[in-house]
């Protein structure tokens, strides 16, 4: 399983994405699984990568919440929880996301 968090650094919610990211695969038994950290830098990877916002989590190069049209720029990404739109899902969410991409 290659787990990746894009991101870019001015967006203030990558820190907080990866911890909970972690904390997800710890809680769906792969606490083991290597998270590469791709730091996407300018305008023309933005676009080069099809970049949906950071941070983007994918799983063997699928987006865990594919429910945005990649923006091919620089951009926060905003997801929905439990408490309204957020910067970085909920722990749940990312490891329901996870359960599910294992099972498909």
């Amino acid at each position: 399983m290659q787990v990746t968090l894009w991101y870019f650094a001015d967006c203030p919610n990558w820190r907080l994405a990866e911890q909970r990211l972690r904390q997800a695969l710890t809680d769906a038994g792969h606490a083991d699984a290597e998270v590469r950290l791709v730091a996407v830098e300018s305008e023309a990877d933005a676009a080069a990568v099809g970049f949906a916002g950071s941070p983007t989590f994918t799983v063997d190069g699928v987006d865990l919440f594919d429910t945005t049209v990649p923006t091919g720029t620089l951009a926060c990404r905003v997801y929905p929880t439990s408490h309204g739109l957020a910067g970085v899902p909920d722990t749940a969410d990312l490891l329901a996301a996870l359960t599910e991409q294992a099972t498909t």
